[in-house]
């Protein structure tokens, strides 16, 4: 006989509703087992299937929920190889779940060829939104969050590391990167080089009983966690880079007459508008009244 499809909370069991087929991307605690909602609890009880990244650290979140579903491995080593047999079992009308060791799946973690290989075939996929320790970090930093950009994890060898950071260092939104506690000086180390000394923020162990943020320059926090070890994986938060100061109108006005003086008035506004970032009319204008005056 088939187990009810149920969840328990508090020793209360609520019988989960049918799902829809298709595949069910449920976002799961980060760390505090209680940051999870109801309508994931419900699809992780109904599915026909939940696809873990790691069936004994999941175990820990569906036990406790008194979820006892199907459960399969589906991490970075199989998920392409696997990715044929899901397809087939939702297009058979099946519910899937896939859910990650913490927070949301393909941020970071495995699922991407999967979410591919079902657009491809035209599939249904739900996210089942929740926590997520990008966003979560990203809302304590004291940083500008109206623009920014997910790196992931940095390249482990310094080398590489310097060129990713290299290859960001004019971007003006807010960058948000993951890291091991191994490298998390190292790391804070090369941006404080790369980037200099920007404001930026260190969260570890998010939702925890021993949760904290460190904020400060990143010359700051590298004297902070220079040497120290830490638990868990972080987030580190970077200020963009600052938006150009404005050329000063002497400057340009000047290289603007000096260019007016080898060329067609047309050919030199169109010349020193790209060499200082300026609008064309602004030049244009500039240009009208030099001529006047000369």
């Amino acid at each position: 006989m088939d187990r009810p499809a149920e969840y328990i909370i508090a020793g209360n069991a609520f019988a989960a509703t049918p799902l829809a087929p298709g595949l069910y991307v449920v976002s799961t605690p980060i760390g505090n087992l209680r940051d999870i909602t109801i309508r994931a609890l419900e699809t992780l009880a109904a599915a026909d299937l939940v696809l873990c990244e790691d069936t004994r650290t999941s175990a820990k979140l569906l036990d406790h929920y008194g979820i006892r579903g199907k459960r399969q491995a589906l991490h970075e080593h199989n998920e392409r190889a696997r990715a044929e047999e899901i397809v087939s079992r939702i297009a058979g009308g099946q519910a899937i779940a896939l859910i990650s060791d913490a927070g949301t799946p393909l941020l970071s973690d495995p699922g991407f060829p999967l979410i591919r290989a079902l657009a491809e075939a035209n599939l249904p996929v739900f996210p089942i939104p929740g926590a997520s320790a990008l966003l979560s970090s990203l809302v304590v930093a004291g940083l500008p969050t109206d623009a920014f950009a997910f790196h992931g994890f940095l390249p482990p060898k310094s080398g590489a590391r310097a060129n990713a950071l290299k290859s960001y260092v004019d971007s003006r939104e807010t960058l948000v990167f993951y890291e091991s506690p191994r490298r998390l000086d190292d790391t804070l180390a090369a941006m404080a080089e790369v980037f200099g000394d920007r404001q930026a923020s260190v969260s570890l162990e998010l939702t925890k009983r021993f949760e904290r943020t460190f904020r400060g320059s990143l010359g700051e926090l590298v004297e902070k966690f220079g040497g120290e070890q830490t638990k868990g994986e972080a987030v580190i938060v970077v200020a963009g880079a600052a938006e150009p100061s404005a050329p000063a109108a002497e400057d340009w006005q000047a290289d603007l007459l000096a260019a007016m003086a080898d060329q067609p008035m047309r050919s030199a506004v169109d010349e020193i508008a790209a060499r200082y970032g300026l609008k064309r009319k602004e030049v244009y204008d500039a240009a009208l009244a030099l001529k006047a005056q000369h």
